[in-house]
């Protein structure tokens, strides 16, 4: 497949994956009561917590896979094991420990733990088929989820409780999941399968797991720690300006999800990392022009996608537009250093997702919620600037290690008889 294929394919798959999860907020929460959909809503989040770990520890480290057919194949086919064991085992401890327990809540978090690994083993096939170069069949599957998933939640009945809202949103995947076991079947089979070297000390999975709990965890947290001890107007400005850009974090998401095996291709470091400092402009002129968009917005149609938050939140889109670009920045920085070398992005993580927390304080109670937003943008900044440095010192490294061996090479006498 062509690069621009591969690329248009994986973010649709992307696009896809994401407006599934609108909808089916937007189809439940239009069946529910009001109590039974923030139940809904309550389980959801639950489930997007394990969708993050999982991709983290099991989906981005199986997308940096390199070697040969066999074993890359033999990797994907472990993942997708791996995925569906733990699924199940935690799984079945979340419907037991909510077996005994009364209340509608309880009942959504014990349908949750049964489709557990139907929801998570499907979006493990689509890093599979991203590391197999095949992301058309990552979109085929999806776009059968979307379909499978929508169909079946549009003819439930009106105040329809939690849990069979969840239980229905969660079998209706399952044609996804067995097209997509089938086309990974058809590649994989006979493969060896290698599940203990998912559960190493080292494995790259546990190092991801924590990026993502400290990268999204404090965010959200300083937020609403923000709102509980100050004005609840900051969660709700900086949450309204965030969701005008939700379409940016997409490309964000399929940036690092699935840029290794496309960037891959490139025959060597140095031009991977240039196609990744370029794909760093081209998201920043995106979120730009996004920016610069919604800032043209006329307020009737501000007020009709965000109603009365719409005044609070377009003040903050020069702020929140200048934090998107330093994100789509360091978005592709992190990108590089995971081709370059995974094991050093954990640090700027936790450094500098903790000093977004201290600039976003600060920018608070120097500015109100004006200086919030450009406290998260100043720790955007510097995450960026961090990141890229790095990539150039371990790129200065990787060509003086290398300039000896291309002198020895060069000498007289050293080729092969």
């Amino acid at each position: 497949m062509r690069a621009r294929t591969a690329i248009g394919c994986s973010v649709a798959d992307q696009g896809v994956a994401a407006l599934t999860n609108i909808l089916v907020l937007v189809t439940a929460a239009r069946l529910s009561t009001v109590a039974d959909f923030a139940r809904f809503s309550a389980v959801y989040l639950v489930f997007t917590v394990l969708l993050g770990v999982s991709g983290a520890y099991t989906g981005q480290p199986l997308v940096l896979r390199r070697g040969g057919s066999d074993e890359v194949r033999g990797a994907c086919r472990s993942a997708v094991v791996f995925t569906l064991l733990a699924a199940a085992v935690l799984g079945a401890l979340l419907a037991g420990a909510c077996l005994p327990l009364p209340g509608a809540t309880a009942h959504a978090l014990m349908a949750l733990g049964l489709v557990l690994p139907v929801v998570l083993g499907q979006d493990t096939m689509r890093y599979v088929f991203s590391t197999l170069h095949l992301p058309h069949l990552a979109l085929a599957g999806d776009v059968l989820r979307l379909v499978c998933v929508l169909g079946a939640l549009a003819v439930q009945p009106h105040g329809a409780p939690a849990a069979r809202l969840v239980l229905v949103w969660g079998l209706s995947t399952l044609p996804a999941l067995l097209l997509s076991a089938a086309l990974l079947h058809r590649r994989a089979a006979g493969t060896p399968l290698r599940l203990r070297v998912l559960l190493r000390r080292g494995h790259l999975g546990r190092r991801f797991v924590v990026e993502f709990a400290v990268g999204n965890a404090t965010g959200q947290l300083s937020v609403l720690g923000l709102g509980a001890v100050g004005n609840q107007l900051v969660v709700g400005a900086l949450r309204g300006a965030t969701t005008l850009f939700g379409p940016l974090n997409v490309l964000f998401t399929s940036a690092t999800g699935f840029g290794p095996p496309l960037l891959g291709r490139l025959a060597d470091e140095r031009r991977r990392v240039r196609a990744a400092a370029t794909l760093a402009g081209v998201l920043a002129a995106t979120a730009a022009a996004w920016a610069t968009a919604l800032a043209l917005l006329p307020g009737g149609v501000g007020r009709h996608l965000l109603g009365d938050t719409w005044p609070t939140a377009a003040a903050l889109l020069p702020a929140t537009g200048s934090q998107y670009a330093a994100m789509a920045v360091g978005t592709c920085g992190l990108l590089a250093l995971r081709m370059l070398d995974p094991r050093t992005t954990l640090s700027i993580q936790v450094v500098f997702s903790l000093a977004a927390v201290a600039f976003l304080t600060g920018g608070y109670l120097l500015g109100g919620v004006p200086g919030a937003a450009w406290g998260l943008c100043l720790g955007s900044v510097c995450k960026a600037v961090a990141t890229w440095t790095r990539v150039a010192g371990l790129t200065r490294r990787t060509a003086v290690e290398r300039a000896p061996l291309s002198a020895d090479a060069a000498r007289p006498g050293s080729g092969s008889l």
